[in-house]
């Protein structure tokens, strides 16, 4: 768990994260089952995360149009399930903790906090929860990703 401060200039941001960051409670399962099928008929886009699966969805209502897999938060570093919507955009962050320093973080969808969707360029080990509890995907899906949403697409992470 971290805490971010952010400092944007132009289309880069500069993220430092720090810790320790209030635990983010998990959202009851029939919560985010209701909201699946309101997204589903709303026609909007939204993002579906699938942490047992290890796989990100992107929606247009009921119509998937995007799938790839990820890598989640590490055992202890859990992402946290429940509804959410993409908070801020970045080009690039950087982002650091108590044991990491990684600059340069392309196409980084904060969505809660300082859990984020973003590329990873340091392992290619997608398909397995290896991350401090944000959700790590390829760097030309993070692209794809980062493109297609805005601030405020949902983002529903299940476990």
């Amino acid at each position: 768990m971290h805490r971010v401060i952010t400092a944007s200039m132009g289309m880069a941001c500069a993220c430092l994260i720090f810790s320790p960051m209030p635990t983010i409670l998990a959202q009851p399962r029939t919560s985010i089952a209701s909201r699946i099928e309101e997204l589903e008929r709303s026609g909007q886009r939204w993002i579906e995360i699938r942490l047992r699966s290890q796989r990100l969805f992107a929606w247009e209502g009921d119509r998937r149009v995007l799938a790839v897999i990820i890598s989640s938060g590490r055992a202890g570093m859990e992402t946290p399930t429940g509804v959410f919507a993409v908070q801020s955009k970045h080009r690039v962050a950087r982002m650091q903790g108590a044991n990491y320093d990684v600059p340069d973080v392309p196409h980084v969808l904060y969505y809660s906090g300082n859990y984020g969707i973003h590329g990873t360029y340091w392992h290619s080990n997608f398909g397995t929860p290896m991350s401090h509890g944000c959700i790590n995907v390829a760097t030309d899906h993070a692209k794809t990703i980062f493109n297609w949403a805005s601030v405020g697409t949902p983002v529903v992470v299940r476990p």
